[in-house]
């Protein structure tokens, strides 16, 4: 079983799609890693759902690949004396460390280090943005503030602090907790939330080892001001519109958008474009045309994967947004425009600074295209090789061939990689044989015609692309 597209979708599970039938009904529509949203469930229901998704992939013989979403921190007011506040714009409202219920004079704000990183003037944002305040005066404590925009104001609604980075880590306790969760479940990807600096990825990556790969939550403006150093953390990045949407004018989010998605494609990291990209289909069986257009457009900017939250976690018709998303994406990549605009955003290595493996994947998208290859087979024992192959984004689908179900299972994030475990390292004698017979028992090429080869030798060393070559299966 293979997909034809080359871009992946990412599928949230929830309340709607957590029986057994619901997931595997969800993969044959066309979903290839599905996302555990650590903000809800019990440690108990993502320990069943790994189980299923495992008992799946075993059925299936295709490789699954499952991404946990850890919470991060979660900045809200505390409570009011009658639920609920209204705001008028210019009156003056305090924020302070007394627990006592507020009013509509002030509120508690449980978190010292807020306090320890205003200054006068910065913008406090309540309820994902629709309230806005501005500190005229603050201290270790408290914060007298102006509302700039009203409205009404409930008990613990979210606080967002644009353009100040908070002196907290992204890992809170319950995070450090479900992080031992999802790694003793043995997830392959894990999703960390609230990154501002390149920092908060080492202090992951120090717990987590390589026993997963670290996807790096792009929803902070104090990220994009160091977004170059965090794709070079991370192993991954996920452009999540909705929180980016907060604190950042919505008029930048889709160039910020393209910007992740190309840094990324030069690293040859996965992106994921995420948030509110079906949104219409919790509700309805079909999307809006603006949305099918939005889903359109990240795979014209080369996004390696789509994701989709409610839609598939709590919606109404959690199949059918998968399938639709799948026609969308294969939609996008049979239009001739899709190859012209994939070459037009295209990074070429630097001469000088690209490494052996580099200079085999340049050659190799070089080759596949003159040959008109019907695939292009990696051999590989981490994954790196396949992933400087999707780097090239090249026409020919990916075949990757590996003895580490690990690499095989992360791999499923990256575009254009169609993954298979294999029991045991081959032999450098053996690789042809075996790109072969693969290349057609996967149904990715006919007898007779050209495929691509790219490896390391010797086998089993990380990062050792040295090798092209082509050969007819």
């Amino acid at each position: 079983m293979h997909r034809t597209r080359r871009a992946k979708i990412v599928a949230t599970l929830g309340p709607a799609s957590a029986e057994p039938d619901t997931i595997a009904r969800l993969f044959e529509a066309g979903a290839d890693v599905f996302r555990l949203n650590f903000s809800h469930g019990e440690p108990a229901d993502h320990a069943t759902r790994v189980a299923v998704l495992r008992e799946l992939e075993a059925g299936s013989g295709r490789p699954i690949g499952i991404l946990a979403d850890l919470q991060g921190p979660k900045l809200r007011v505390g409570r009011f004396e009658a639920g609920a506040v209204t705001l008028e714009p210019g009156q003056a409202f305090r924020l302070d460390l007394d627990p006592a219920p507020g009013d509509a004079r002030r509120a508690n704000l449980p978190h010292p280090e807020i306090f320890a990183a205003l200054v006068e003037g910065t913008e406090l944002l309540l309820d994902d943005g629709k309230l806005r305040l501005v500190v005229q005066r603050c201290d270790a404590r408290s914060a007298d503030t102006r509302v700039a925009v009203g409205g009404r104001l409930s008990d613990r609604k979210g606080v967002n602090v644009p353009n100040v980075v908070l002196p907290i880590s992204a890992l809170t306790p319950k995070d450090r907790r479900d992080l031992d969760t999802a790694l003793s479940l043995g997830v392959d990807w894990i999703a960390l939330s609230f990154v501002q600096r390149p920092e908060d990825v080492h202090e992951a990556r120090s717990l987590i080892g390589g026993r997963a790969g670290i996807v790096a939550k792009l929803e902070k403006p104090a990220a994009i001001e160091r977004l170059d150093e965090i794709l070079a953390a991370a192993d991954a990045a996920m452009v999540a519109r909705g929180d980016l949407g907060v604190e950042l004018p919505a008029e930048r989010v889709p160039a910020l958008q393209k910007r992740i998605v190309r840094g990324c494609r030069r690293l040859g990291k996965p992106v994921i474009v995420a948030t509110q990209m079906l949104e219409s289909m919790i509700e309805q069986p079909v999307p809006t045309r603006a949305e099918a257009s939005d889903v359109a457009t990240a795979i014209y900017d080369g996004a390696d994967a789509v994701m989709l939250s409610a839609e598939s976690a709590a919606g109404r018709h959690p199949v059918a947004a998968v399938a639709m998303m799948d026609r969308i994406i294969a939609g996008t990549e049979s239009d001739p425009l899709y190859r012209q605009l994939l070459e037009a955003a295209h990074s070429p290595a630097v001469a000088g600074q690209a490494d052996a493996a580099q200079a085999v994947c340049c050659a190799m998208r070089r080759a596949a295209g003159l040959v008109r290859a019907a695939a292009i087979v990696c051999h590989t024992s981490s994954g790196h090789t396949s992933l400087r192959a999707a780097r090239e984004r090249p026409d020919a689908p990916i075949l990757s061939l590996t003895p580490s179900r690990t690499a095989a299972r992360r791999l499923t994030l990256a575009w254009g990689v169609h993954s298979v475990h294999l029991d045991d390292v081959p032999q450098a004698s053996q690789m042809t044989e075996l790109a072969c017979e693969w290349a057609r028992r996967e149904g990715l090429a006919r007898q007779g015609e050209p495929l691509v080869m790219i490896a390391g030798l010797p086998f089993g060393e990380s990062g050792s692309t040295n090798l092209l070559r082509i050969a007819v299966a």
